[in-house]
């Protein structure tokens, strides 16, 4: 009897660590499993985020500002348009406006909307002929010049061309005597 009693104990209990992998054991591997998924997840995106760069902010060339064959020579007319740009992942349409000047030799000169002291919305005065911001009280001429107050230099200009009497407006560029 003795025997039988010894042998009952060298049995195969089924929660036995002599049975393989424990209960704890196949937890602790399930959760290192999914902290590794996990930790994958988090990673991919950044990984991507360093090694891949972005798009180059890129705006598109030319914009179709309007049609000019109405514009009367010398008189300041403010004209609307909308320009696309990729900045990073985003691609974006920007409403912009520009104050467009027909020259008698029906050429054509466009203003960007700011004013180059602190960038406020300047406006055209008819009865003074000439741009006026109201914040600091700079005075532009109908070619953009300076003519009193803290503005450090003229308006900026668009890069602009002409096709079937349409205005193609480009880039902003700043005027003489800018650093950018």
């Amino acid at each position: 009897m003795t025997e039988s009693k010894g042998s009952s104990k060298e049995a195969i209990e089924p929660g036995s660590e002599s049975d393989g992998m424990h209960r704890r054991g196949f937890h602790q591997t399930v959760i290192y499993i999914l902290n590794g998924l996990m930790g994958l997840a988090l990673a991919l995106p950044t990984l991507v985020y360093l090694l891949m760069p972005p798009k180059g902010r890129k705006e598109s060339a030319y914009v179709d500002a309007g049609d000019i064959s109405q514009l009367t020579v010398g008189i300041p007319v403010e004209m609307s348009f909308q320009q696309s740009r990729v900045d990073g992942w985003r691609a974006l349409t920007e409403k912009r406006t520009a104050w467009v000047v027909k020259n008698s030799d029906n050429s054509v000169v466009a203003y960007g909307p700011q004013c180059t002291h602190l960038g406020c919305a300047y406006h055209y005065e008819e009865s003074t002929k000439k741009f006026i911001c109201p914040c600091h009280t700079s005075y532009f001429s109908i070619q953009g010049a300076v003519l009193t107050g803290p503005a450090p230099r003229p308006l900026d200009r668009y890069v602009t061309r002409i096709e079937n009497n349409r205005l193609m407006v480009g880039a902003l560029k700043p005027t003489d005597g800018s650093k950018a």
